[in-house]
């Protein structure tokens, strides 16, 4: 498609029309999650699911390249997502599209569902990142792109659970995904490295500044063991959000990429938590 005035891969999949659309907004930055499609595939029993490549990730990076990415900000994949669902409520037939972003496209999901409650049934939080304009800690508004990656990697490879998530899950579904090939592995990296000046964007974010009043359904799942965006963080904002519904539920056994490592169990929480509130019907086993 052509988004934000360059070529960006999204991809739709489902069974039936007439289940809520979700849009998917990935992690990283310059990761891609369409090599999670066969971990995720019961999902698209029950919702239509768009996964979109971001400028500067995934096949998005692998198509233009390096210097055909464009502007690359956390504004610009503001101006993008919006531009996106603006096609897919023509395309799909939708009023309201269901917002899902998992990890580093959490801040941008956040600032979405704030300011266009009439694009979006509700949104949806996993691997949360809840920054407080550096008062969450340590103040990391003044390191690098490349410091805030490498802290990254190195906190998750420190625990045990996060690091045999990153070799089974995340590294073995890139190895074994359908759509990539081996020589494309190098080129994941590559948009990965490009993207990194987003992370210095990101962490100068105050989301209790931004907005805790939401006007649509507001849901985090997190995995109870994560150490990169730990839910004690996101439970202190949840408990700030004043939402028409709000929902806070932990993943068990799961650390970080906890709805890739137990899809099933993600699932589950969008079935009984979710969809009964964007459908205003229980769900559909």
């Amino acid at each position: 498609m052509r988004i934000g005035g360059i070529d960006q891969w999204v991809s739709i999949r489902g069974e039936d029309l007439n289940n809520p659309v979700v849009l998917e907004l990935h992690g990283g930055p310059g990761t891609t999650n369409l090599v999670f499609l066969p971990r995720t595939r019961d999902w698209e029993r029950h919702f239509t699911m768009v996964r979109w490549d971001m400028r500067g990730s995934g096949e998005t990076f692998a198509l233009g390249g390096p210097d055909g990415q464009g502007e690359l900000s956390l504004d610009r994949i503001y101006r993008d997502a919006l531009e996106l669902v603006a096609h897919l409520r023509g395309r799909l037939g939708v009023g309201k599209v269901l917002l899902l972003a998992n990890s580093f496209s959490t801040n941008v999901g956040l600032r979405l569902a704030r300011n266009h409650p009439e694009l979006f049934s509700a949104y949806v939080g996993t691997d949360q990142n809840i920054y407080a304009g550096g008062r969450e800690g340590v103040d990391r508004r003044g390191w690098s792109g490349a410091e805030l990656a490498e802290h990254s990697k190195r906190t998750l490879m420190s625990d045990r659970l996060s690091a045999n998530t990153m070799k089974t899950v995340v590294l073995g579904s890139r190895w074994f995904s359908p759509l990539h090939t081996l020589r494309g592995l190098r080129g994941y990296m590559d948009a990965m490295k490009f993207s990194e000046p987003l992370l210095a964007q990101a962490v100068s974010i105050d989301e209790w500044a931004e907005g805790t009043a939401f006007e649509i359904p507001v849901f985090f799942f997190q995995g109870d063991a994560d150490v990169l965006t730990p839910p004690e963080s996101v439970r202190r904002f949840h408990a700030d959000v004043t939402a028409p519904v709000t929902d806070f539920a932990l993943i068990g056994e799961a650390s970080h990429f906890a709805a890739f490592r137990h899809p099933d169990r993600f699932l589950e929480l969008l079935l009984t938590r979710v969809r009964p509130v964007v459908t205003a019907q229980p769900a559909r086993a």
